[in-house]
This record gives structure tokens, sequence and C-alpha cells, in this order.
């Protein structure tokens, strides 16, 4: 049976509290949520993106109050950081007791966030539990920025899409750990490196993609795919042929087999821009398309990390 799409955060929080599996919006991506305190639901979850055990999920709650409360400790760094909530944003911290090990594939962290979107934030403040979510798409793929990418992929697999319009960010969260007590970026996302070293006065490590036994969400290599080969270049594309699309960064399409991140070099609109027009290529028929990378700076880092991933072999 398709899901149900609607608009109603009393409706996405009653059936969150049945058990059942709700697609829900932020400021990033489309999140597939469930109740994290519920082993049954949370199963789900895995079973509906096929998404392997060992990759961690995300704790999503209301306020930072209510999200730091899942951790057996909270290092000053880690709440300068939470400055940054609601926003784009994770915490990787020491779990606290109660955590589910389903929710953070055994490890002895888990990961925390609280989201920005209004209506998501009114079922995550309605509900009594934390919302374990990762991205609504069946796993590997391409993140979803609509309510409709959602009913695409996962229409017969969720029981409801809260439907918020399209994401403002477009990518999903920064990931932040402490291992070793130093802050360190897991993941690149959409609070870009410079704003995380400005809010510590310090550089910061970044981890490059990459991991066969990921110590937070969205480590893994192959990752994001569109379902068709990428060929990335640090320049300007070829022009696109009925083949090969093109998609360039800062100037505008030359035709209808080329496409644009964004023809003004914004890379917020880039990011808004990104998942969505992989998924134009996939629906295209294309063989393959060649991507122009994006200037490695602020939002950039991310679009550029997925485009990388989305571009694995294998």
């Amino acid at each position: 049976m398709r899901a149900t799409i609607g608009t109603d955060p009393e409706e996405a929080a009653r059936r969150l509290r049945a058990g059942e599996l709700v697609a829900l919006p932020t400021e990033t991506v489309y999140g597939l949520g469930a109740n994290a305190l519920d082993p049954a639901a949370v199963a789900g979850i895995f079973a509906a993106k096929n998404r392997p055990r060992f990759d961690p999920l995300i704790l999503h709650q209301s306020s930072a109050e209510r999200a730091l409360a899942w951790a057996r400790r909270v290092p000053a760094d880690a709440e300068r950081l939470a400055a940054c909530w609601p926003g784009p944003l994770t915490l990787v911290l020491e779990r606290a007791a109660g955590v589910p090990d389903l929710v953070t594939a055994g490890l002895n962290t888990v990961a925390l966030r609280v989201p920005a979107h209004p209506l998501t934030r009114t079922v995550l403040e309605a509900v009594e539990f934390p919302v374990a979510a990762p991205s609504a798409n069946p796993f590997g793929y391409v993140s979803p920025v609509t309510a409709a990418h959602v009913a695409a992929q996962l229409g017969e697999r969720v029981d409801y899409i809260l439907d918020g319009g399209p994401c403002r960010v477009g990518v999903e969260s920064t990931i932040v750990g402490f291992p070793g007590g130093r802050p360190t970026v897991l993941r690149k996302g959409g609070t870009p490196v410079e704003r995380i070293e400005e809010l510590l006065g310090t550089e910061v490590a970044v981890r490059t993609h990459g991991s066969s036994r990921p110590e937070a969400p969205g480590m893994l290599t192959h990752h994001y795919s569109p379902g068709l080969p990428l060929w990335l270049t640090e320049n300007a594309p070829e022009p696109g042929t009925a083949e090969r699309a093109a998609v360039r960064f800062g100037e505008p399409a030359g035709n209808a087999h080329e496409y644009t991140l964004s023809a003004t070099g914004d890379l917020e609109e880039a990011a808004r821009n990104l998942f969505g027009i992989l998924r134009q290529l996939a629906e295209a028929g294309y063989g393959a398309a060649q991507v122009a990378l994006v200037p490695e700076r602020g939002l950039g880092r991310a679009i550029n990390d997925r485009l990388r991933r989305a571009a694995e072999r294998g």
C-alpha cells in the first residue's frame, strides 16, 4: 500500500507512537523516522532502506537539552557546537544508558541532532522519545529533498510522509565526533567546517570519506549513487550530448543535455540543487555524466564529498 502524504505533524506524531515509519522533512534532506526506543520500529528502518545494521543511526530531538540527555558526558567543545542547534549539525558523543544497541550499531557512541525544520520540530516536541532517522531513500542512493522523492523510492515501505516542501540546505548534516578528545569532522555537510572552527576557536581535524566499519552515519565510500556513472572534472565539463550529460557550476547550461548546479556560482544554491539534478540525470536515461567539482570551501566541501562518493565504482 502506498504511503499517505500529508502536512499534519499531529498525525505524524501519532503514527510514530504507534510504531510506524514516518518520513520527516528537515532542513537538510528528508529522514525516515521511527521511535528510537522501539526495537521493532527501528528494525523497520533498516528493512525499508535495505540498510546494513553496522551503519548507525542519528537520534533527533526537539532541543539541545533533550538531545544531550542521551550522552553519558558532554565535552566543553560539544557544548560550544550545540550553539548550531537547531541546524545541520550532528554530534557523536559517548552514549548514555538506555540508548539501544541497534541504533548505535553496537558502538559506545551515539549520534545526536536537533533539526531546524518547523514541522518536524513540532513532531519531536509532541513525542516522548527520540526519533531515529537516516535519510529516507534506499541505502546507498541519492538522498530525497522533497516528499515526492520519498514517495517515488520508498512509497510502498513508509506509513506516512510529512510534506514540508523542498529542503532548504539539500545535503546532510555535518557530523562532528571527539575521538581521543579532539573535535573531528567525520562527515562534511550543511554546517561548513569554517563555522565549526569559528565556534571552537581552533582548526579541527577533517576525515576523508570512506570506512568499511563506520563510526558515524554516512561514512561509507560508495554512497549517493544516482544510478549512472559520473566522471568528475576540476574544469568546465565538455558539452553535453544525448548519451552523456554535463553538469556545470558557475556558468549557464549550453544545451538541453546540460545542467547547472548554480549559474551564478552560489554554493548554497548548488547544495540545494545537487541531489535533485542527480535524480534528473538518472530519470532522463543518460549513459553517463561529466560533473564539474565546485570550489573546496564552505558548503563546497560537502558537495564535492557527495560527488566523489557518488562517482565511486563498486
